[in-house]
């Protein structure tokens, strides 16, 4: 009976995330298409001054002058197999480019998850509910981190920390120094609504008759909160993480234009301005994929974190 039902979960989790690839899929094709321009300009470079006829057989040859739904039954096919197709504006495979652009943008979401998560975990286990002070600073840092967008963030830490201050580096390619900056500004709006929600779950657990047990067994208020309530607080906040970490490659995106970082960031912008499809699509893509395998871990992480829920079968 549990193997059934672990069948069946892991059946539902692979529909879902196929649905959910299709329709990343279906959206990037749909808003492209709707983009004003010419796509053969792209393709021809500074040789787009050529004839109407040459043109014309450029289209025919990307498939440009088929039908709207031959186009995107196509676009499925070639996914399908895992073809992400060829950039028209670098002309060479979209996954080549973006596997040469990808470790950048996953060093800057890595530092800033683990960055997010150690000050959102600190302010939670450090911060006794019976200090108002701190608890009321860390609650206004909380709220002004949520509030402030990423990249206005790495504006400010440029002005600074770097041109006002000479702290970090604007620019260092190939140094820890330089990924300092980018993942404050991406990792402070995390920790601010991760820290919020691990705190809230700390006070809940803390109230909790096996806290008051770990207590009168003469543990430290640091190994209560540590060792008892916290591991109470993890599957909201796992959930939570999830969220973020998908979200993370759109806010590193933004973040690399700003701090002028190599990444994902200038391959989409540029993919985006010169309407490359192809590139566009690939980027799409690859964001959605993550995405839904990033679900499923947390999905799976719950049943390491609450062991309760192997026992209820959910």
């Amino acid at each position: 009976m549990p193997i059934r039902r672990d069948a069946s979960r892991l059946a539902r989790r692979a529909v879902i995330a196929v649905v959910q690839l299709w329709g990343a899929a279906t959206l990037c094709f749909v808003m492209l298409h709707l983009i004003p321009g010419d796509p053969v300009d792209i393709i021809m470079g500074n040789q787009a001054l050529v004839s109407p006829e040459f043109k014309e057989q450029v289209r025919v040859e990307y498939g440009l002058t088929d039908p709207v739904a031959v186009q995107y039954a196509r676009l499925l096919g070639d996914l399908a197999r895992g073809d992400l197709g060829t950039s028209y504006q670098l002309q060479r495979p979209v996954w080549d480019a973006l596997t040469e652009q990808l470790l950048p943008t996953v060093q800057l979401a890595v530092a800033a998850l683990l960055l997010a998560v150690l000050l959102a975990v600190g302010a939670a286990v450090l911060v006794p509910e019976r200090h108002r002070l701190a608890r009321l600073l860390f609650s206004g840092f909380e709220m002004v981190a949520v509030s402030l967008p990423q990249y206005w963030l790495g504006v400010l830490l440029i002005t600074f920390l770097s041109l006002r201050w000479h702290v970090f580096p604007v620019i260092e390619a190939g140094t820890w120094r330089s990924l300092v900056l980018p993942a404050v500004a991406v990792a402070l709006p995390v920790a601010g609504t991760l820290g919020q929600v691990l705190r809230e779950e700390m006070d809940t657990a803390l109230g909790q008759p096996f806290v008051t047990s770990a207590r009168a067994r003469g543990a430290g208020e640091l190994a209560v909160r540590t060792g008892h309530a916290l591991r109470h607080c993890l599957v909201p906040a796992t959930t939570l993480t999830g969220w973020f970490v998908g979200g993370l490659l759109g806010g590193s995106v933004l973040i690399e234009q700003v701090f002028g970082r190599p990444g994902l960031g200038q391959v989409t912008l540029t993919a985006v301005t010169n309407k490359d499809v192809p590139m566009v699509t690939g980027v799409v893509m690859l964001s959605a994929a993550v995405y839904v395998v990033l679900n499923l871990l947390v999905e799976l992480s719950y049943l390491v974190v609450d062991p309760r829920l192997r026992r209820d079968g959910r």
